[in-house]
């Protein structure tokens, strides 16, 4: 049994648990819900119909027991980063885009799932999650200043015109809505101290109960909420607006999968679960696809309502489906209250959100592990200055650039064997180990490919050159998995070179792939007897005559 797993129970007790949970979640998602919908500039409905209709899907058809698929902030921010730059500031054009956006999303999880692409959260390093979390947290703080405080909406993602905007306004700042803010918020950081003691219920009952009071005073309420579903295909794009349609949708991929491959990985591990990441991408692409279709949100399993579901106690899907069950009938009796939610209120849930992803904590193991530390200090940096779309693209094209260079730098090990020893291990970092006699033994230690595969061979052409009794090489290409056609060819012309000048070259310790990869390639500077070397061993002790190959494919002893 895994260490980490649950302790068993009875069925009827998981099942209590379940409800239990769905009932306190349902409150903690219902505001977020509404609250996320005014990140994204849409109306309150489209948080509340892609709750439900993610609780619903994923409870269905997900696999993982606290995975809860809602709309999240990120997205949201990245939503409304991408329906302003495609349809303007309008609100029904963006609310027309916002849906198209969606449902091409869902169209592109269902792609990725039936193609089983299920390790495509890779493409978003952590460091760079990591950095763009933070950085977003900061930029959709701050566009909550404004509702927090009664001042005019800002428009845009770009950080120092943002605080500029906001210092212009201060004169402008309402007492009331900002007391109501400010106390709020102050209610939400104090409710952590206290064990499950619902904050965010906590300050939406209080801000209702005063509503009319605050309404009288000139602070805005949520407002009409029409959950008539708007059932329909959204509006195509046109023209040219395919193209970047098609890429924000792509974006709001990358982050919803990366953030709910993050979360349910997470959870997994520390219950012992098994991770189903092709099911995930098809359950989620059908939460979108529908959501879009009724002008929802977004939607992914976020870190914070998984968390807190597990934290309620839940043990199976059934906790999710309890909370969408809860939520209908919140909705279905309780609406009008919802829509007396003051706005400051909404905000002051948002900001306590998203406040969770400004712990600096987060990037310590980065500095003391000394990788990667600029590529989460860029995320954040580019976040800040381009945007938040923008930001995450500069942010992924950075990550790949360092890793490029990485990967691209020529490193090359020379081996010697350990007196004593069977072992061949560098000759820098161990002194002790001496080269055989007439003999180089050369290591690559990066996968040989396009962008380094010339230059690693230059540095070998620089080391053989300096071993002037040199009768043989040995190169050991265990690093290199494949080889694309630059290596084979830069290969071939390093065996040439050697040839030219009576140096043997053998080939050790390859991959079966590239083996056969190089048989089928027919390289006459590599013949099949200077390929067939398992190990450093092999290639050192063979005499010229032993490599001829016999037909079973062996070498001969």
């Amino acid at each position: 049994m895994n260490a980490t797993a649950a302790a068993p129970a009875t069925p009827g007790a998981n099942r209590g648990a379940d409800v239990l949970a769905g009932l306190s979640i349902a409150g903690l998602l219902l505001p977020e819900a509404v609250a996320y919908s005014g990140i994204a500039g849409l109306p309150p409905q489209a948080g509340v119909i892609a709750l439900f209709v993610g609780l619903v899907c994923y409870g269905l058809l997900g696999r993982s027991r606290y995975a809860i698929v809602s709309a999240t902030s990120s997205s949201a921010a990245v939503l409304a980063a991408g329906t302003l730059a495609l349809a303007g500031p309008a609100a029904v054009s963006r609310a027309a885009v916002a849906a198209t956006l969606v449902l091409l999303t869902g169209g592109c999880f269902l792609l990725a799932g039936a193609a089983r692409l299920g390790g495509l959260s890779q493409l978003i390093a952590r460091p760079v999650l990591r950095g763009f979390t933070f950085g977003l947290a900061c930029v959709i703080a701050l566009k909550q200043l404004p509702n927090l405080f009664g001042l005019p909406g800002l428009h845009g993602d770009f950080v120092p015109l943002l605080l500029a905007t906001l210092l212009q306004a201060i004169r402008l700042i309402q007492p009331v809505t900002a007391g109501a803010g400010v106390i709020a918020l102050l209610l939400l950081f104090l409710c952590e101290h206290v064990r499950r003691l619902p904050g965010s219920l906590l300050v939406i009952v209080l801000g209702v109960a005063a509503s009319g009071w605050l309404a009288a005073h000139g602070v805005a309420l949520t407002g009409a909420i029409n959950l008539a579903p708007a059932w329909g295909w959204p509006t195509w794009p046109t023209g040219n607006q395919w193209l970047p349609s098609i890429e924000l949708a792509a974006a709001l991929l990358l982050v919803l999968y990366a953030e709910s491959y993050g979360a349910i990985r997470a959870f997994a591990l520390k219950h012992g679960d098994t991770v189903e990441a092709n099911r995930d991408l098809l359950v989620i692409g059908l939460a979108n696809a529908l959501s879009g279709l009724l002008h929802g949100m977004p939607l992914g399993a976020g870190y914070s309502g998984t968390s807190a579901n597990e934290a309620a106690g839940a043990r199976s899907r059934l906790a999710g489906l309890i909370a969408a069950a809860t939520l209908l009938v919140m909705v279905l009796l309780l609406l009008r209250w919802i829509e007396r939610i003051p706005e400051p209120v909404l905000a002051a849930i948002v900001i306590h959100a998203v406040s969770k992803s400004w712990r600096l904590s987060v990037f310590k193991p980065y500095l003391q592990w000394r990788r990667d530390r600029l590529v989460a200090l860029a995320a954040v940096v580019a976040v800040l200055a381009l945007g938040i779309l923008n930001g995450l693209l500069v942010a992924i094209a950075f990550s790949l650039v360092m890793l490029l260079r990485q990967l691209a730098t020529p490193r090359l090990s020379v081996l010697g064997k350990l007196p004593g020893s069977h072992d061949f291990v560098g000759v820098d970092e161990h002194p002790a180990a001496l080269p055989p006699p007439g003999m180089l033994i050369l290591r690559p230690e990066e996968p040989l490919f396009f962008a380094n595969a010339e230059s690693i061979l230059a540095l070998a052409r620089q080391r053989v050159a300096s071993h002037a009794d040199g009768r043989a090489v040995v190169l050991s290409l265990e690093e290199s998995p494949d080889l694309d056609s630059t290596a084979l060819e830069a290969l071939a012309d390093f065996a040439v070179w050697l040839g030219a000048r009576g140096i043997v070259l053998r080939v050790a310790r390859l991959k079966d792939s590239v083996h056969d990869l190089l048989l089928r390639a027919a390289l006459p500077q590599l013949p099949p007897q200077a390929l067939d070397y398992w190990s450093v061993e092999d290639a050192v002790t063979a005499a010229p005559s032993s490599s001829a190959q016999q037909p079973n494919g062996t070498p001969t002893q």
